[in-house]
C-alpha cells in the first residue's frame, strides 16, 4: 500500500511545529484546526440540548427520559455507521471540503429544528439529520488529518487536533450550555431561552461551514484521471484491510472509540453511584462523577503532546502497539480500585485517561500513514465505521456487564480486548512493519 512521504522539493511549508504535505498551505492546516475545535465542540451540544428539549418542550417525565435518551443515542450511532463509508467515497470523488461543509449545514438545520419538536418521533427524525451531519463532518476531519501533515509530523498533528477537540468540547459546551440559564435569568421564558440558544448553535454551525468552505484545499488529492473507478472505490475500504497495518489501524479504532464511550459513560456512572452509596445527595454525587471524568480528560490532554512526539520518532506500528499497551494497562489497572472516590483512587483514573487518549493517537497516526492517497477517504471512512461499531459494542455490552457483574467488569473487558490488539500489533511489527518514521526536529523553525 502506498504511504505519504514528504517531498522536500515540493514543500517545506510549516504551520508552527508541523511540517505540511506537498501542496498544503498553512491556511489550509489552520482551517482544519479551526474545524477540530468547533466541530467537536458543536456536536457535543446535543447532550445538553436533548435533556432540555425533553423537559421544556415535550415535558417527558423523568422516569421515561432514560430510555428515550438511550434510543436517540442508538439511532445516532446507527446513522453514523451508515454514512461514514459513503461520505468517504464522496470525499474521494468530489473533495473533502464539500462533504465537510454539507455536514455542518445538516447539523445547523437539525439544531434549528430541535426545539420545535412536538413528539419523540419528530425528535428522532431531527436527531438522525444531526447524525448524518456529524458523520460527514467528523469523517472529513479525520480524512484531512491524514491529508495535511507530512509523514514526519503526523503524530504531532494528531496530538494538536486531539487537544483542540478536547478544548472545543470543554469551552464550547460550557459556554453554549450556560446560555439557556443566562437567558432565563434575564427574564426570558424557558421556551424562548431554548429557541435562542439553539439558533445561536445553528448559526455557529453555518459560520463554521463558511470558514471550512473558504479555507480548506480545493479538489481531491489526486487528479481526475488518477481517480479509482467508483465500484473499486466503494470496495476499497474493506479491501485495504489486506494490508496488515491498515487492519491494525481498524482494530485500534474499534478499541479507541469503545474506550471513549466507556470512559465517558461508565466513569461518570460509577463515581455518581459510589457517591450516592456513600450518602451524598444526587447533585453532589453527580459532581463527584464528573470530577472523575474530568481527571481522565485532563490527564489525556496533558499526555497527548508527548505521545505525538513519540509517534513521530518510532516506527508507526511500534508506536501504535505501545499506545494500545498503555490503553490495556490503563483499563486493567482500574480493577485495582476498590472505591472510585477513595483518596488515592484518582491516580488510576489518570492512567486511564493516558491509556484512552494513547489509543486514539496511535490509531489515527497509523491510518494517516497507511491509507492510500487515491482511496484515502474511503479507507478512513471504513476506519471510522470500525470506530462506530466499537462505540455500539462498548455501550451495549458494557452496560450489561456493568449491571450484571459490576463496574470493574467493563474496564477489564476493554483492557482484555486491548491486549488482543497488542498481540496482533506485535505480529504485524514482526511480519509487516512498514517504513520507519522519518525523525523530524520538533523544535525546528
Amino acid at each position: 500500500m502506498s504511504t505519504v512521504s514528504p517531498d522536500p522539493s515540493a514543500t517545506g511549508l510549516k504551520f508552527w511545529f508541523v511540517e505540511l504535505a506537498p501542496g498544503i498551505l498553512p491556511r489550509n492546516f489552520g482551517t482544519m484546526l479551526y474545524g477540530a475545535f468547533t466541530t467537536i465542540g458543536l456536536l457535543a451540544f446535543v447532550s445538553i440540548g436533548t435533556p432540555y428539549v425533553l423537559n421544556v418542550y415535550l415535558k417527558i417525565p423523568q422516569a421515561e427520559q432514560g430510555q428515550i435518551a438511550g434510543d436517540l443515542a442508538a439511532w445516532n450511532e446507527i446513522a453514523m455507521l451508515l454514512v461514514f463509508g459513503p461520505c468517504g467515497v464522496l470525499a474521494d470523488r468530489i473533495g473533502r471540503k464539500q462533504v465537510f461543509t454539507v455536514g455542518l449545514i445538516f447539523m445547523a438545520i437539525a439544531y434549528a429544528l430541535y426545539p420545535f419538536v412536538s413528539s419523540v418521533g419528530e425528535l428522532t427524525a431531527y436527531r438522525l439529520l444531526y447524525a448524518v451531519g456529524v458523520g460527514a463532518a467528523t469523517a472529513m476531519l479525520q480524512t484531512i488529518l491524514a491529508d495535511y501533515p507530512a509523514n514526519t509530523s503526523r503524530g504531532k498533528a494528531t496530538a494538536l487536533v486531539g487537544t483542540l477537540n478536547g478544548l472545543g468540547v470543554v469551552i464550547l459546551s460550557v459556554g453554549l450550555g450556560g446560555l439557556m440559564k443566562t437567558f432565563v435569568g434575564r427574564g426570558y421564558s424557558p421556551e424562548d431561552a431554548g429557541y435562542m440558544t439553539h439558533f445561536i448553535v445553528a448559526g455557529l454551525c453555518l459560520f463554521s461551514a463558511a470558514v471550512i468552505a473558504a479555507g480548506l484545499k480545493k479538489g481531491t488529492p489526486v487528479h481526475k484521471h488518477e481517480q479509482l473507478p467508483l465500484r473499486e472505490l466503494v470496495r476499497s475500504g474493506l479491501a485495504a484491510a489486506r494490508n496488515p497495518r491498515i487492519a491494525l489501524a481498524y482494530a485500534s479504532a474499534f478499541i479507541a472509540r469503545g474506550d471513549l464511550v466507556v470512559v465517558g459513560t461508565f466513569v461518570n456512572l460509577w463515581g455518581t453511584g459510589a457517591g450516592i452509596e456513600a450518602g451524598l445527595d444526587p447533585a453532589d454525587a453527580t459532581a463527584k462523577g464528573r470530577m472523575l471524568f474530568a481527571i481522565t480528560g485532563i490527564a489525556g490532554l496533558f499526555w497527548l503532546p508527548l505521545m505525538g512526539i513519540m509517534l513521530d520518532r518510532v516506527n508507526r506500528v511500534t508506536g501504535t502497539t505501545i499506545c494500545m499497551t498503555l490503553a490495556a494497562a490503563g483499563f486493567l489497572a482500574v480493577n485495582l480500585v476498590d472505591h472510585p472516590l477513595a483518596p488515592g483512587a484518582w491516580i488510576f483514573f489518570v492512567f486511564l485517561g493516558i491509556g484512552q487518549i494513547s489509543a486514539f493517537a496511535g490509531a489515527a497516526t497509523l491510518i494517516g500513514q497507511e491509507a492510500p492517497i487515491a482511496s484515502r477517504g474511503a479507507v478512513v471512512g471504513m476506519f471510522n465505521t470500525f470506530g462506530a461499531i466499537g462505540i455500539l459494542f462498548g455501550t451495549a455490552v458494557g452496560g450489561r456487564l456493568y449491571d450484571s457483574i459490576g463496574p470493574h467488569a467493563v474496564f477489564v473487558m476493554v483492557g482484555g480486548l486491548s491486549l488482543l490488539v497488542v498481540c496482533y500489533g506485535l505480529w504485524v511489527r514482526r511480519t509487516a512493519p512498514g517504513p520507519l518514521a522519518v525523525r523530524g526536529n520538533f523544535m525546528a523553525h
